[in-house]
């Protein structure tokens, strides 16, 4: 089934652009940033599309080889911005993270269950609980990551491949898992709630130290 991304984008963006002009402050910037994660949906989808069209990978390579590593990297652009040019930090960065990728994650959603269909509840809620958190996970960790390493003084252009290269392992994983049928598949839904899960029993472990860096104990 053939649909029509960019005017997908449109129906969903436009409330959400009109809802800029009567939000301020941390809610302004969190539904920007939701606004811009889908739109670097919608450009790591034609990238990719480019790529696999002139190299001839096929769907599944696609998936596995290609599109982890050019998603990643569309998800850290926008945070790069937020983190260097706006010099945010603590708490500000993180739920600048979880904005990108929760706009990424139902963009991406959105156009795929308009292409496949939401007939059935099961796989619905299996998607978004999949890859809808996967999205949000991958550039929660980089935002953190940065954090980590800017309080460590450690901030350089080869931590930041370190961390684009983590979060696209992470995000390869699982598509490995899912393009196979059986328990891999099985496997692959459960690896992101099960990370997710991980990483808040982290953030409450590791709070204290946040502290330290903010002074009023935000992340």
């Amino acid at each position: 089934m053939t649909i029509y991304a960019e005017n997908i984008l449109l129906c969903i963006a436009i409330p959400l652009a009109v809802s800029l002009m009567f939000t301020r402050g941390e809610s302004r910037r969190f539904v920007a940033a939701f606004l811009i994660g889908m739109g670097m949906c919608l450009l790591a989808a034609y990238i990719s599309g480019f790529i696999s069209l002139v190299t001839g990978l096929s769907e599944k390579d696609t998936a596995v080889f290609l599109s982890p590593v050019i998603e990643e990297v569309m998800k850290l652009v926008p945070l790069m911005f937020f983190f260097l040019l706006w010099d945010m930090k603590g708490r500000g960065l993180t739920n600048v993270a979880v904005a990108i990728g929760a706009g990424f994650a139902t963009f991406e959603n959105c156009c795929y269950l308009l292409s496949v269909g939401a007939e059935s509840l099961f796989f619905v809620l299996i998607r978004g609980m999949a890859v809808g958190v996967m999205h949000v996970e991958s550039v929660l960790a980089l935002a953190v990551w940065f954090l980590i390493a800017k309080r460590l003084r450690a901030l350089s252009f080869s931590t930041v491949l370190g961390g684009v290269a983590l979060a696209t392992t992470f995000h390869a994983i699982y598509n490995l898992l899912v393009s196979k049928p059986g328990a891999s598949t099985v496997l692959g839904y459960i690896f992101p709630p099960v990370t997710a899960l991980a990483m808040f029993l982290l953030y409450r472990l590791l709070r204290p130290q946040f502290a330290r860096v903010n002074g009023d104990g935000s992340v």
